[in-house]
């Protein structure tokens, strides 16, 4: 009667053997003889979803542990890795219950502890996650593995000094173990000791060289780092390792768009994309590689698909309603800020977005609401002012009170809103007005501060403060009441008799140039030219003023062949100069930088070349501004080209030089 099981047993023990040796088929094959045989044989079953779990083949080992535990249901190991199986499925809830079985029947299973923990981060649910692992060190204080899952959970939790000294003590305990190395790693780029963290990656890649995940995990740190040729080396070395890695493609796409190599980074989601047709974060970053390619329509049927499959996706509503705005359909770019904010309430990019546009399409009121939450923006924690005394946005009476007004952002937006100051003192309140130290001269020709300082000199006392953005707020400014009474500033008089005395006689009308602004501008590839484009307009009779300190190699170029254009260099010394210099001139044609706000104020006849999407403060389709009653507006149509501006405007200005001659 025993011979039987016997021989099964010298089977079972020759398909353990064949496993233990790595020969996982020959070992399936015995254990399926048996089986076949005897199909409620405890220990063959166990042993044959082991062996199809090493394999890959988790639907069959499932199948094995069931039947297993249809003969044992009891047994917390076969429990403990069905579980796991079920883990490998994405069956969690399923999993968790496994390993709820297994320690019901054996609370000092370590394994399946650490085990359920690993369920439980999954589910996010991180303090049940390290209450089970501390149950498991507990019972094993050498279990290196309990230790690291620890670590991430810890991390998790954002308890990143504990989850470090986690990773520590898994290291102590296995010196090589890559899982410690790669995720104390990510712990440190979280808490920005990005080279430690770098060092913890090349570590991971000295041990095992072609470790995937150090390398994606490096390549990321290095983009966060701002080394983009390092990370591109990085991913390439990714994809070397795994060439049909979708989220590698897509992952080098992203810093390649970081690179402004726009049309690289699309080639990189396509590819990703055939790898994954559905593959929805390479589909977005698609849309964003076309909105910078100016492929506007193409970039909005990839929002459209990304929203297809995640209807509530806040960023892709935001990313969608800026391709609108590209497209001129400003109210469905509102309708998409809306949505994003639906979806997610606190959204800044969304909230400032909404600003933009409101503010673009002249609703003043709620555009400049929104407009607050631009100091959610991480770009701009740095001009965030956070002093003691209360930030004041129109609310009370300030009769006697000394108000700090302080200068946030370009040199254009602080000639723009400086204006307001007036207005402040009129309600009674002593104006202290701080700007950059490049403005102060200029400034001190404003009427309504009792004192102009530069930023970062030592403040005088005060009661209440209030950035100049935040002033037409403040006074509930609508289209209608624009402050537009210039000029509102004037160069010294010295300084003006200093540059009428440079330019000599006037035999001509005289007209000043500003083809570029800040090169780091944001939108500088928009919204400035070459001296070179400018060139149609030089052939008027005409003196023509260069109103540029400094000028880009490619029109030191053209200007070294123009000896027609007046250009005076580093005698611009600060503001004051070039606003005595553009009080000697008849006209300015400039594009929309810091010349265009000054000449406005110094309510000097100024020509603004305008892009097709403009910036909120020209609004939309008029040719004049509100803010400035001498400006004029020349905007590009839908090609976005200047070359039709250029013609437009060569056309009025002869009209100009004939009636100024």
């Amino acid at each position: 009667m025993s011979a039987q099981p016997s021989k099964l047993a010298l089977q079972l023990n020759k398909a353990i053997a064949s496993y233990k040796a790595g020969q996982f088929g020959e070992a399936e094959k015995i254990c399926q003889k048996i089986v076949a045989t005897k199909s409620n044989f405890f220990d063959a079953q166990y042993v044959l979803a082991v062996v199809l779990a090493s394999q890959g083949k988790h639907d069959l080992a499932l199948t094995s542990y069931n039947r297993a535990l249809t003969v044992q249901p009891n047994h917390p190991d076969a429990l403990n890795n069905r579980g796991n199986t079920l883990k490998e499925l994405q069956r969690f809830d399923e999993a968790l219950a496994s390993y709820e079985r297994a320690l019901a029947l054996k609370p000092d299973h370590a394994g399946a502890l650490n085990n359920r923990a690993v369920i439980l981060q999954i589910l996010q649910r991180y303090d049940e996650a390290l209450a089970s692992l501390d149950r498991a060190l507990a019972l094993q204080p050498n279990h290196a593995d309990a230790f690291i899952n620890r670590g991430i959970t810890l991390h998790a939790l954002g308890r990143f000094d504990e989850a470090l000294a986690s990773y520590d003590r898994a290291l102590a305990l296995q010196p090589g173990s890559l899982a410690a190395i790669s995720n104390r790693g990510n712990t440190l780029r979280a808490m920005q000791r990005l080279d430690e963290a770098l060092a913890s990656y090349d570590r991971a890649i000295a041990l095992l060289p072609n470790f995937v995940e150090a390398h994606v995990n490096r390549a990321i740190l290095l983009a966060q780092m701002k080394r983009y040729d390092e990370a591109l080396a990085a991913f390439e070395r990714q994809l070397t390792l795994r060439p049909d890695d979708a989220q590698g493609y897509n992952n080098r796409g992203v810093i390649l768009g970081e690179m402004k190599r726009h049309a690289e980074a699309l080639a990189n989601y396509d590819r990703a994309l055939s790898l994954v047709p559905d593959y929805t974060d390479a589909i977005y970053n698609r849309g964003n590689a076309l909105h910078d390619l100016g492929r506007y329509s193409e970039a909005l049927a990839c929002f459209d698909r990304v929203l297809m499959a995640r209807p509530n996706d806040s960023e892709a509503f935001n990313n969608r309603g800026k391709v609108l705005k590209e497209l001129n359909r400003y109210d469905e770019a509102l309708e998409c800020s809306a949505r994003a904010l639906a979806a997610l309430p606190d959204n800044i990019v969304a909230h400032c977005n909404e600003a933009s546009m409101r503010l673009l399409i002249g609703d003043l009121p709620r555009g400049f609401a929104e407009y607050e939450w631009r100091w959610k923006k991480p770009d701009m924690a740095p001009a965030q002012r956070q002093f003691s005394q209360p930030l004041w946005l129109g609310e009370g009476d300030i009769a006697g009170k000394t108000i700090l007004l302080h200068g946030e952002q370009g040199f254009g937006d602080a000639i723009q809103f400086c204006r307001y100051a007036l207005l402040v003192a009129a309600r009674g309140a002593r104006v202290i007005l701080e700007v950059r130290p490049q403005l102060v001269s200029l400034m001190k020709s404003l009427a309504g501060p009792s004192a102009v300082i530069a930023k970062d000199d030592p403040l005088p006392d005060f009661d209440l403060h209030c950035p100049l953005l935040s002033l037409p707020l403040a006074m509930g400014t609508r289209l209608e009441t624009i402050p537009a009474q210039v000029p509102y500033l004037q160069a010294p008089p010295g300084k003006s008799a200093e540059w009428g005395a440079r330019l000599g006689a006037k035999t001509k009308p005289r007209i000043g140039l500003c083809w570029a602004g800040n090169a780091t501008h944001v939108r500088d590839s928009d919204r400035s030219m070459r001296l070179a484009d400018f060139v149609p307009l030089l052939d008027l009779d005409a003196t023509y003023v260069s109103l540029h300190q400094e000028v880009r190699p490619e029109d030191a170029a053209v200007l070294a062949t123009r000896p027609d254009i007046l250009h005076f260099g580093e005698l611009l010394k600060d503001f004051t100069d070039t606003a005595a210099l553009i009080g000697q001139l008849d006209l300015v044609i400039t594009v929309d930088t810091s010349i265009a706000h000054l000449a406005g104020a110094l309510a000097k006849p100024t020509w603004v070349m305008i892009t097709y999407v403009p910036e909120w403060r020209w609004l939309l389709t008029r040719e004049d501004s509100p803010w400035y009653p001498t400006a004029r507006l020349f905007r590009q149509d839908e090609g976005r080209a200047w070359g039709g501006v250029v013609t437009h405007l060569r056309a009025v200005l002869n009209d100009f030089v004939q009636a100024a001659r």
